[in-house]
């Protein structure tokens, strides 16, 4: 005698495989990454200040690479206060220090005839290259863009972005190429109940792993100051010590 599994179980148990080993079969082909999962967190306008801070940490190269234009402090200044996080996504990723480390904006077409379009903008910390960070916000990206119901993403990158390109060749998606500029189309399936809840379990996830960090953070710096006051009390008995007698 065989016991039926429950399918919302089975649903969960598989989308939790899923958001640790990186592969979501429902996404275009390509979009599967052999990094593990990453913890990608949707930002709102308060974190406005580590956008900035990324950014602007960000070479002369990398700038030109994610803008198209070699972007100074003040143009990058410009490009965040306009932000709209009611009607995009962004997306970043922390390290332990609360850090952003890379960064993706997803912006969705003002224009009624485009309603259904949306386009991928993305920068990672030079040194958090090679770690699959840029894939990972892409996939996100994807999944949170096919649950809004967007059916064709597309990136404008320059000829020379190499890296930015590959991701979207990888994903399925058709460039091509006019001169120093590139446009990448990719067309997305239909959300499913699959995408919707694994999106949900993603963003919980991410939030819990923020909240660690925040916690971790707070800790180390208790720790700090903890160490602070007992080299202080070291030093203050050592000056109060009488002098040894001859």
């Amino acid at each position: 005698m065989t016991t039926k599994q429950n399918p919302t179980a089975g649903l969960l148990s598989r989308l939790w495989r899923r958001l640790f080993s990186g592969a979501d079969a429902a996404q275009p082909k390509g979009l599967s990454r052999a990094f593990g999962w990453v913890p990608i967190r949707p930002l709102s306008p308060r974190h406005k200040p580590r956008i900035w801070a990324h950014l602007v940490a960000l070479s002369d190269g990398d700038r030109y690479l994610r803008f198209g234009y070699p972007a100074t402090n003040e143009h990058i200044q410009r490009y965040v206060d306009g932000l709209n996080f009611e009607r995009d996504e962004i997306f970043g990723v922390f390290n332990r220090r609360l850090q952003l480390v890379a960064v993706a904006h997803l912006a969705f077409s003002v224009d009624p005839q485009w309603s259904t379009c949306a386009e991928f903008g993305v920068s990672v910390a030079a040194n958090q290259r090679g770690r699959g960070r840029g894939a990972r916000l892409f996939d996100r990206a994807v999944m949170h863009a096919r649950n809004q119901g967007v059916s064709m993403m597309f990136i404008h990158a320059l000829s020379e972005n190499v890296a930015m390109l590959k991701i979207a060749r990888h994903a399925g998606a058709r460039v091509e190429r006019d001169g120093s500029e590139s446009e990448a189309y990719l067309s997305l399936p239909q959300a499913t109940l699959d995408s919707q809840l694994s999106g949900v379990m993603q963003d919980q996830m991410a939030q819990i792993d923020y909240q660690v960090k925040i916690q971790a953070k707070q800790f180390r710096e208790w720790l700090g100051l903890m160490q602070e006051v007992r080299e202080g009390v070291r030093e203050a008995r050592h000056h109060n010590d009488p002098p040894a007698q001859p």
